[in-house]
C-alpha cells in the first residue's frame, strides 16, 4: 500500500468516527499528525515531532516544535492536500533564540543530561568531556541538546559550552588528546600541584602545548591543565593505531569490571547495561545507539534460540520478553559474549556471568530471558558511527 494511500483510509477511519461539526476535522488533522509522527519520528528518543492542532474563532492552528523541517513540510502538504486551512505555529528547532550558538561542547569530565531541565528528572544518559552536540533549546539554565549518537536530552549550563559554527570548526581543527586511563585528574602544573579537574576514560581535549612527560591542554571554557602523557594519548595516533577486534573489545570490557551499577550511566563512574557496552564499543573507535533497546535494532543478526556456538566475542546479546499475539518484544537489557559460555555486562555491576548451568556464575535468569545476538564489529549500519570514517571530534 502506498503512502499516499494508507493516509486516505487513516482519514476515512477518522471522518467515519466522528460527529459532525468542527471536531471532526480536528480529529482528521490529528489523525494526519500522529501519521507523520509515526513515518518521520517513531522514537522520540532522537526526534523532535512534539505536534498538536487547536481550534479558536480563526480556524485551525498547529502549535509544537520539531527538528525535522522535512517532516513538517511534509504535514503541512498533507492538510493542502485536504483542503484543511490551518494557522502554522510549529516552532522548528534549533531554537532562534540561541541566536548563532546551536553546537556545544561537554565541558566537564562527565555531564548528566536529564529527561526534563531540572535536576530532579530522571538520568537519561551522560555525555563525557569533549563531546560535540547541537543545541535545539534552552530553558531557564537548561539547555535541550543532541549527541552524536542522536540522543536527546537536557543538560545544565555548567555542563556545556554553547558555541557558533565557526568556533566549533575551530576547535574540530585543532590538536586533541583522549584520555584513556580509566580515572584520574588534571593539574595546574607538572608537580600535580593542583587539580583542576577530574577525568575519565574517553575524555577529549583540544592540546595547547608539548611537554616531555605532559600535555598541556586547554578545556572548552578555557581552562588550562597539564595531563599526564602515560594516562593519554593523541588522538590522531590513537584513531590510528586502533585495532577494532574480538581481542581488543574483551580486553578494554574486563579493565571495567567492578563498576558501580548507574541508571543512564556511559561513563566509569558508573553505567547502566547499555551504557556499558556503549563505553566499550567507544574506546574502540566506534559510537553506537545509547539505549539496549535501540542497540538490537543495529548490526547483524547472529542467533535467537541459544546456539551459543555461532557467537564471536563482542557480540551484543539482548534479554527481555519475547512478544506475544497481543504485546510487542521488549528489551530490556544488553550484555557482551566474550567465549567460554561467558557474557559481560552491568548488572548491580560489571561483572562476568555464563549460559552454563554447570558455572559458579550461571546466570539461569538472563538465559531464561534471553532474545538474541546482534554483530556490530566492522558491521557497515547507519545506526553506528566508525571514529576512523566519520569526523565527530577532530577534521
Amino acid at each position: 500500500m502506498s503512502l499516499k494511500h494508507s493516509y486516505l483510509l487513516l482519514l476515512t477511519f477518522a471522518l467515519l468516527g466522528c460527529e459532525n461539526g468542527s471536531p471532526k476535522k480536528v480529529n482528521v488533522v490529528q489523525t494526519i499528525i500522529e501519521q507523520v509522527k509515526a513515518d518521520f519520528a517513531p522514537d522520540k528518543r532522537v526526534a523532535v515531532f512534539s505536534i498538536d492542532v487547536v481550534e479558536n474563532e480563526k480556524g485551525y492552528i498547529l502549535k509544537g516544535e520539531s527538528d525535522m523541517p522535512k517532516a513538517v513540510t511534509f504535514l503541512k502538504d498533507r492538510l493542502l492536500a485536504e483542503n484543511i486551512s490551518f494557522v502554522d505555529s510549529i516552532q522548528l528547532l534549533p531554537s532562534v533564540d540561541l541566536g548563532d550558538k546551536t553546537s556545544g561542547l561537554i565541558r566537564i569530565s562527565v555531564a548528566n543530561l536529564r529527561s526534563n531541565p531540572k535536576h530532579s528528572a530522571e538520568l537519561a544518559t551522560q555525555a563525557t568531556l569533549g563531546t560535540p552536540v547541537k543545541i535545539l533549546k534552552k530553558v531557564g539554565d537548561w539547555f535541550y541538546i543532541q549527541t552524536p549518537d542522536k540522543y536527546l536530552a537536557w543538560v545544565d549550563a555548567g555542563g556545556i559550552t554553547p558555541m557558533t559554527a565557526r568556533q566549533m570548526n575551530d576547535w574540530k581543527s585543532a590538536d586533541k588528546i583522549i584520555y584513556t586511563k580509566t580515572y584520574g585528574h588534571s593539574y595546574t602544573g607538572p608537580n600535580n600541584d593542583n587539580v583542576v579537574s577530574d577525568l575519565v576514560a574517553g575524555n577529549i581535549l583540544s592540546v595547547l602545548k608539548y611537554a616531555d612527560k605532559f600535555y598541556i591542554v586547554q578545556y572548552p571554557d578555557g581552562r588550562q591543565a597539564y595531563v599526564a602523557k602515560d594516562e593519554s594519548q593523541e588522538y590522531d595516533a590513537w584513531l590510528n593505531n586502533l585495532n577494532p577486534n574480538p581481542d581488543a573489545l574483551v580486553e578494554t570490557s574486563k579493565k571495567l569490571m567492578g563498576v558501580p551499577y548507574l541508571w543512564g550511566g556511559t561513563s566509569t563512574k558508573g553505567m547502566d547495561c547499555s551504557g556499558y557496552t556503549k563505553t566499550v564499543y567507544f574506546l574502540n573507535g566506534m559510537v553506537i545507539p545509547r539505549d539496549a533497546s535501540q542497540q538490537v535494532h543495529a548490526g547483524k543478526p547472529i542467533d535467537s534460540t541459544k546456539n551459543f556456538e555461532n557467537l564471536q566475542r563482542g557480540d551484543l546479546l539482548f534479554f527481555g520478553k519475547k512478544a506475544t499475539d497481543s504485546t510487542k518484544e521488549k528489551v530490556v537489557h544488553v550484555g557482551m559474549w566474550i567465549g567460554d559460555n561467558e557474557f559481560i555486562h552491568a548488572s548491580e555491576m560489571v561483572r562476568i556471568s555464563s549460559m552454563d548451568e554447570s558455572a559458579t556464575n550461571y546466570d539461569e535468569f538472563n538465559k531464561n530471558r534471553y532474545l538474541r545476538t546482534k554483530r556490530i564489529l566492522k558491521e557497515d549500519d547507519d545506526l553506528l558511527i566508525n571514529l576512523a570514517r566519520t569526523a565527530v571530534f577532530k577534521d
